[in-house]
């Protein structure tokens, strides 16, 4: 469930490589369909499409997992969904953990915001604005029309040039090398689907209740980060010098709307509160100090985080003690408080803060996971599991979770239960060599009736990866 500190370094500057892999994977890892697609990309055609894009992504990139960021974006997603017409798609959201500013989303209904977005920008309805986009892109099925006309063929086509849409750049580049010239000029969206989702972005995001500004402001912001660092950001913007003016027309368009319209405020409560997390967590400790200089419940928590990082322990702990002295009600302070009196050892102060946080909000599934770590420390395993199991209805592809798990059965004499779980903690690690001993030595401990359906479930999802593994 925590990500270490090193992983935040995860190509800030190189994201374009990230997308090569993604770009290679699509041909390597999934063979060639017997079905062609010369009839029209259907709608099951671009489900599959999003499911094995999505497998992909999550099998070479990491995600940011915390509840108070995961559910934020989705709640943004359903609120922008809400508002459409009604899709044929269930549309999925993640974050991925990335510095760079950047959205994206694929056939199917799943769109992939940046960590790096919502750290550089300043409200929700900035972040729900470029989100309204990129699903636009989507419910105009944008893709699947310039797939249609450039006819590929195969299911290992189509992720190719998903990939090569979602990477624009360096990746894009690659996607081009591999195709026939009239498949590559489909690769990229054109000015004319640009300006589309902008227009259509623009009307989801009005009729969701968020002011129209929001959209405008979220490109400026990006354009505005780029031109003074060359920060990386979405192809849509870099690809286009037309930004200006397509700021201009989206300009014009909100000055017709009325002025109830216009006028609308955001409340950024959850968006600050995600925002510092963001910073605390993966943002430069420097930078990031600068930040949380403030006093407030949230500025002492992000502070806290940084400082525990950079390992100044008695200063980390001097300001959870002003953040819950500031709010001593707030379930994300309280959350953040426990976890770091349960990585110093202090088992009591832990327990009281994360009782206390659970309480306010049972939803809060990192608060779960470490109170059963907590409780297995404190000598009451016997306790912890149904916590895990808790967590893992949530997040049934976190490492962490399963590694801890396992560890938690292992002392508990369940031997078989423990190497399911190492087995999949490996698995979702992509630690390979580890994943097939885990495996072999869950097969030969699955001794009885109860033990089939557990190893069964355990054995599809070991050939799933495994088969990624051989393909790449």
């Amino acid at each position: 469930m925590s990500l270490p500190a090193a992983r935040r370094l995860l190509f800030y500057a190189h994201c374009a490589l990230a997308w090569l892999l993604i770009v290679f994977l699509a041909v390597q890892t999934f063979p060639l369909q017997a079905h062609a697609f010369f009839g029209g990309v259907t709608i099951k055609d671009e489900k599959e499409m999003g499911r094995k894009f999505d497998a992909m992504i999550r099998s070479n990139l990491s995600f940011v997992e915390d509840p108070e960021v995961k559910q934020y974006v989705a709640y943004i997603t359903d609120r922008l969904v809400r508002a459409m017409p009604k899709q044929v798609y269930a549309f999925n959201s993640s974050v991925i953990l990335n510095n760079a500013l950047n959205a994206f989303a694929v056939p199917g209904g799943y769109i992939y915001v940046f960590s790096g977005l919502i750290m550089h920008f300043n409200s929700e309805d900035e972040l729900a604005g470029v989100m309204a986009h990129e699903l636009a892109h989507v419910t105009q099925r944008h893709v699947a029309s310039r797939l249609e006309r450039a006819q590929f063929v195969t299911l290992a086509s189509l992720l190719l040039a998903v990939a090569g849409v979602a990477a624009g750049g360096a990746g894009g580049a690659v996607a081009v090398g591999a195709m026939s010239a009239g498949q590559a000029a489909m690769l990229n969206y054109s000015r004319l689907d640009e300006t589309d989702a902008d227009q259509i972005g623009l009307q989801y995001l009005a009729a969701a209740g968020y002011p129209p500004n929001g959209m405008t402001g979220g490109f400026k912001v990006l354009r505005q980060k780029s031109m003074l660092n060359g920060t990386s950001v979405p192809a849509y913007l870099s690809t286009h010098p037309a930004i200006g003016e397509r700021i201009n027309t989206l300009q014009s368009r909100i000055a017709a709307m009325p002025a109830q319209v216009r006028g609308r405020k955001q409340d950024n409560t959850r968006f600050k509160r995600v925002n510092t997390l963001l910073w605390a967590r993966y943002g430069d400790e420097q930078a990031a100090l600068q930040r949380f200089a403030k006093n407030d419940a949230l500025s002492a928590m992000g502070r806290g985080i940084v400082l525990n990082r950079l390992n100044r322990i008695p200063q980390a702990a001097a300001a959870f003690d002003k953040a819950l002295a500031a709010d001593p009600d707030d379930s994300l302070v309280l959350r953040e408080a426990g976890i770091f009196h349960f990585r110093r050892g202090e088992m009591g102060q832990a327990e009281t803060l994360l009782t206390k946080a659970l309480r306010l909000d049972p939803r809060d599934y990192m608060a779960v996971f470490f109170y059963a770590r907590m409780l297995d420390e404190s000598g009451r395993g016997a306790e912890s599991a149904r916590h895990y199991e808790d967590v893992l209805r949530y997040v049934p592809e976190d490492a962490e979770v399963h590694e801890a798990y396992a560890r938690s059965l292992g002392k508990a004499g369940k031997q078989f239960e423990a190497y399911v779980h190492l087995t999949y903690s490996t698995l979702y690690a992509n630690r390979r060599k580890l994943a097939e001993r885990y495996f072999a030595k869950a097969k030969s401990l699955a001794g009885n009736a109860s033990d089939k359906r557990p190893f069964q479930r355990l054995e599809t999802a070991y050939n799933e990866r495994r088969e990624i593994w051989e393909k790449q």
